[in-house]
């Protein structure tokens, strides 16, 4: 296979950063009309989302499980199911993953709702993407940093905003399908204390690597928690 040139390496990002456009289109006209509501349940939600997809962006995908988690499911990493349905209710955090439906584009993006007023969840709605823009100034400020460090970078960034950064892996490559369980994971391929390589590199194959940067807060004490899940080096 030829090394990719610069417009192999062009298209590749713009693809990404278009399928990401339309994932973020998607969450918002979601959101425009109301499916995010105390009442439903999160199967519901994950199917009309699947509907609402096959109608915005002409997808034929159907989700497999789960997209949508609310309450105490939005504790657990992606990747741990929560068993049941569950209702969402009138003062909850509720969020959406849309990995399913970006599988064949190699990306992926997760949001997060929070419905009622309670102070602490309209906090880490407001945290979530000041801390990834935080995150994302420090991955291109260091050309040299590794996975653990900005794994780190991102445990104190969430500590010093009073959450626990849930999950073992805070990320992993654009194109890869991130695995659930650690033991079975190729450490240089996600963002995690075990991965000690440069983030901005080549992958196999001569293409430059692209990273999602997944963070997850939680504050288990109250049993909710939070998602914000984009690409890390693109737009």
């Amino acid at each position: 296979m030829a090394t990719p040139d610069r417009m192999d390496e062009r298209l590749r990002a713009l693809d990404l950063a278009e399928a990401q456009g339309r994932a973020r289109a998607l969450f918002a006209e979601a959101a425009r009309r109301g499916l995010f509501a105390a009442g439903r349940s999160e199967y519901e939600v994950t199917d009309r989302i699947g509907d609402l997809a096959r109608e915005v962006l002409g997808t034929r995908t159907r989700c497999p499980g789960r997209i949508v988690r609310s309450g105490p499911h939005t504790v657990p990493p992606y990747g741990d199911e929560p068993p049941g349905d569950r209702v969402i209710g009138p003062n909850d955090t509720v969020t959406a993953h849309f990995g399913p439906l970006l599988a064949a584009r190699g990306t992926d993006f997760a949001h997060t709702v929070v419905l009622g007023a309670d102070p602490a969840r309209l906090r880490l709605r407001e945290d979530l993407p000041e801390l990834f823009a935080a995150a994302r100034e420090a991955f291109r400020a260091d050309p040299g940093i590794t996975g653990r460090q900005l794994y780190a970078e991102l445990q104190a960034l969430a500590a010093k905003s009073g959450w626990t950064l849930g999950g073992w892996h805070a990320g992993h490559l654009a194109g890869e399908t991130p695995a659930a369980n650690p033991m079975c994971a190729r450490a240089d391929a996600h963002i995690s204390p075990d991965n000690d390589r440069p983030l901005h590199r080549t992958t196999k194959g001569g293409w430059r690597a692209h990273w999602l940067l997944e963070l997850h807060l939680t504050d288990p004490q109250s049993a909710f928690g939070g998602t914000h899940k984009a690409l890390l080096d693109l737009p």
